[in-house]
């Protein structure tokens, strides 16, 4: 961010006011409400995506566990969406490679709302010179064999 912020400057996109909400609950939803370009959410998840930097989360993780973040990555999505204007983009992130944690949470977010669309993540990408393919859904997905990074998930959508 620090780096960004200067070229931000220069490029006379200064209106870039990053916002920290510290839970789905936070009193900046209510003011924020349908106001925002871009909302990115960081989701906690098991961090399974980062095997190899921390093996032991294998340890650390259960089934239990990872349903109850689940829960949490769901209801933190939902609050997130209601901060999207109209023609705004929602991104979803995770560093986990489990479906349930990705797949399936956005799944059920599109189906609960039918406002937002999915966006490729390849031809956003690629419009920043970023040569990364998506999945078939369009949605990104890092794996360390492949990469050779840690393994990470993000899904992009935009209210209708």
């Amino acid at each position: 961010l620090a780096k960004l912020k200067p070229r931000l400057a220069r490029s006379g996109l200064s209106n870039v006011h990053p916002a920290r909400i510290e839970s789905e609950h936070d009193l900046k939803i209510k003011r924020l409400a349908g106001k925002l370009d871009r909302v990115l959410v960081d989701a906690p998840c098991s961090g399974l995506g980062t095997l190899r930097r921390n093996p032991d989360l294998k340890w650390r993780q259960t089934p239990e566990s990872v349903a109850e973040l689940v829960v949490k990555q769901a209801s933190i999505l939902a609050a997130a969406s209601a901060l999207v204007r109209p023609g705004g983009r929602l991104v979803y992130a995770t560093c986990s490679l489990l479906d349930e944690e990705n797949e399936a949470v956005v799944s059920a977010f599109m189906a609960a709302h039918p406002e937002f669309k999915s966006c490729s993540a390849t031809d956003i990408l690629s419009k920043q010179g970023i040569d990364l393919a998506a999945d078939e859904a369009g949605r990104l997905r890092l794996l360390p064999h492949r990469h050779g990074t840690d393994g990470f998930f993000a899904a992009v959508m935009e209210r209708q």
